[in-house]
């Protein structure tokens, strides 16, 4: 399981004395706990690892909006330490498909629900979530169902 991957990696990073991961991985697993407390009164408990997933996600995007203002501001070094956070949050997620087959994956999807246009679009970007929900960022995604409807 994930969660056991990101204690195992703060222990790790705090016996190895590398304070910023061990302080990333600390936001990690407070996130996730923030988000058990969520799904305490959900009558649907999600699958573990996707619930983490999930979570680590809405993280890396949070990041890389923050890297794109810091940027616009100058403030480059604020922008170095988020992609370093986005980098040590990745190393967690499961393996994400290239664009080629995220695209033959959303294209065979397209194919078989029969979308023809922009208004199929959540039906589509529905299915890619259920089919692919750890292996396809969500952001990733949307741009190829878009694209492929386009």
């Amino acid at each position: 399981m994930i969660r056991d991957d990101i204690k195992a990696a703060l222990v790790s990073a705090m016996k190895g004395g590398d304070k910023d991961a061990t302080a990333t991985i600390r936001l990690i697993q407070s996130a996730i706990k923030n988000r058990d407390i969520e799904l305490r009164t959900a009558s649907q408990q999600p699958d573990d690892d996707q619930l983490v997933t999930e979570v680590m996600q809405k993280m890396i995007k949070q990041r890389r909006e923050s890297v794109d203002l810091y940027r616009k501001g100058n403030r480059e070094e604020l922008a170095a330490k988020e992609e370093a956070e986005i980098a040590v949050i990745e190393r967690f997620l499961p393996q994400q498909m290239d664009d080629a087959e995220a695209s033959a994956a959303i294209q065979a999807i397209v194919a078989e629900l029969g979308a023809s246009s922009m208004k199929d679009m959540g039906r589509v970007m529905a299915e890619v979530k259920t089919r692919h929900p750890s292996s396809i960022e969500p952001a990733r995604a949307s741009a190829l169902v878009k694209a492929a409807l386009s």
